[in-house]
């Protein structure tokens, strides 16, 4: 059968099971929006192209399966860069498709030409530049199977125009053999002489801890994950990539590690003689001053990519495979530690000293951010979906919301992309359209991709978003004021400026504010009512407050700061 390759990349695509495409068209990528007309793949128009990429993150998020953008050449394509950078930090599976500039026309500075397969090509696992038609199906194929396997990440397309154009005869790959990827072999599994080694390491620990990153939610493996840590009554600690892969509210967890981790976290690593890494990358974040990190703790490190052993901390036991087939080795064995009643019985001392604080918020405003956070949450159905950009709201969203299921954080981890919580949220109610899904945005990340609220209203996905509006860049604030002597260097926004009330329903959504605890009650309420059209809530919240615990960029783990309430009694 003789079609176009336009018509071959949408059939390819249709052939992975793609449900849904966030694009937006232009010149070089307009004959494969003809063919997309026939097609049962629902395509969401976006305002911008990073919306798109934020959009398809937020999507395979939710839904664990590869997210899909498209693009045009040019500015469409290095607008899309972002995504495709923060996805490849996160490990999270896309799809992206670019067009490009006829074949004569590359290297000629044609109009809208850029090298996007060179700007991308430290920040994707893999990029083709389609030479033929008769190649679309192969590379569409090598990209669904590349994206997904393995580590997880983003693999982008490249389609000159005239490729797009000319014919084919159709076929389609029956199975890996005819993706000619002989240098690509994901599929590994933990050597047995390993396991046995991390065997005899669990049952002689006195003080372990199982460090949880996102690699254990992309590998699926959080049904492996609970399984063996009530086996073993290990205490489980889950890094911001990861919440949701074990449950908050189980007994055995103790929060998240980190710069903003719980203190009780934190201190469990700096502490442990035995730390089980599951997926974890031993990011800055979490190790603060490496040379100090868990000084006395021998390291067992699972994670399916290689590269990421011995890169931050030496591994004792490196277990090379995918979490879920390493914790299913290690239950089969029936391991446990001999006797860590003693260590539980210090962290849950470090549990009831210091736990999540702040000061509680006057009844006539400002409204405390966490407040605001915990409000939501006691509000919200089991297994609502939380996106949030990046800077205190993250980490208020990541500290004061109870995730007990995989797939309910969304969130930009390695990059720190702010303006990723809106589109990403969008995103995620496309691929989960059963669950409620909120954004908890700040007032900077918000004006960043706040008009993907159109998509929202114009595609029927009502997302609900709450801007926690203190006026300022509020974490690039807290840093000034406690470590440039309060020399606040623009970093002022304004509190009126814009109206967000008055934005969102130029939007099409509806907009409501709150100032006081009462209205924040109200409004809450109000939004939860909602179900057809976005709601934007504008929360004017403490520029003062600051996120604790903390520990200072550099600084060792040893020397978290608690909450001003706590230090007292430290």
């Amino acid at each position: 059968m003789q079609i176009t390759g336009a018509q071959a990349l949408i059939k390819s695509l249709e052939q992975e099971g793609v449900e849904v495409i966030f694009g937006l068209p232009g010149g070089a990528i307009l004959p494969v929006y003809d063919p997309l007309i026939d097609s049962s793949i629902r395509h969401i128009l976006v305002r911008h192209e990073q919306g798109a990429g934020h959009m398809a993150e937020g999507y395979a998020l939710a839904t664990g399966r590869p997210g899909v953008a498209m693009v045009t050449s040019g500015p469409g394509a290095t607008n899309i860069v972002t995504p495709i950078g923060n996805a490849h930090m996160d490990s999270t599976p896309l799809v992206v498709i670019t067009g490009q500039v006829p074949t004569a026309s590359i290297g000629t500075d044609a109009f809208q030409e850029c090298d996007i397969t060179g700007i991308t090509m430290g920040i994707t696992k893999h990029n083709f530049l389609v030479q033929s038609a008769q190649e679309i199906p192969r590379a569409i194929a090598a990209a669904f199977h590349i994206a997904t396997t393995g580590r997880p990440g983003p693999v982008l397309v490249d389609i000159p125009k005239d490729v797009a154009q000319s014919t084919m005869e159709w076929w389609y790959p029956a199975d890996l053999d005819d993706l000619d990827l002989p240098g690509y072999q994901p599929f590994t599994q933990p050597a047995d002489a390993d396991i046995a080694r991390a065997v005899e390491l669990i049952a002689a620990a006195k003080r372990p801890v199982l460090y949880v990153g996102g690699g254990t939610l992309k590998s699926g493996a959080s049904a492996e994950l609970r399984q063996f840590a009530e086996q073993t009554r290990i205490p489980v600690v889950t890094t911001l990539m990861a919440r949701g892969a074990f449950p908050d509210s189980h007994e055995l967890h103790l929060g998240m590690p980190g710069m903003h981790g719980m203190y009780t976290a934190v201190t469990a690593i700096q502490k442990s003689d035995l730390l089980i890494s599951l997926g974890a990358r031993f990011d800055d974040r979490v190790t603060g001053k490496v040379s100090a990190f868990a000084p006395e703790a021998t390291v067992i490190h699972v994670d399916v990519d290689r590269a990421e052993f011995n890169k931050v901390r030496t591994a004792d036991v490196a277990l090379h495979g995918q979490v879920g087939d390493a914790l299913r080795a290690l239950i089969r064995s029936g391991v446990r530690p001999a006797d860590i009643s003693a260590w539980w019985t210090q962290l849950n001392e470090w549990r009831e000293r210091y736990p999540l604080v702040y000061d509680e918020p006057a009844s006539n405003g400002p409204l405390r951010p966490q407040a605001v956070i915990e409000a939501i949450y006691k509000s919200s159905a089991p297994g609502t979906i939380v996106s949030a950009g990046v800077g205190q709201h993250q980490m208020w969203a990541s500290q004061f919301w109870a995730y007990d299921e995989p797939g309910t954080w969304v969130n930009s981890g390695g990059a720190g992309t702010m303006g990723f919580g809106v589109p990403a949220a969008i995103g995620a109610k496309v691929g989960k359209p059963d669950r409620t899904v909120w954004c908890i945005d700040g007032d900077g990340c918000f004006q960043m991709t706040a008009q993907e609220l159109v998509t929202a209203r114009a595609e029927g996905i009502p997302i609900k978003v709450a801007i926690l509006n203190n006026a300022y860049l509020g974490m690039v604030r807290q840093w000034q004021e406690m470590f440039y002597d309060e020399r606040y260097s623009e970093v002022y926004l304004n509190a009126d400026l814009p109206d967000y009330v008055k934005w969102a329903e130029a939007m099409g959504c509806v907009g409501l504010r709150a100032r006081t605890v009462e209205e924040m009650h109200q409004v809450i309420a109000e939004a939860n009512a909602i179900h057809d059209v976005p709601v934007v809530i504008d929360f004017r919240t403490d520029s003062s407050e600051k996120v604790f615990p903390m520990v200072a960029a550099g600084a060792s783990n040893d020397d978290i700061m608690v909450h001003p309430l706590q230090r007292e009694d430290k």
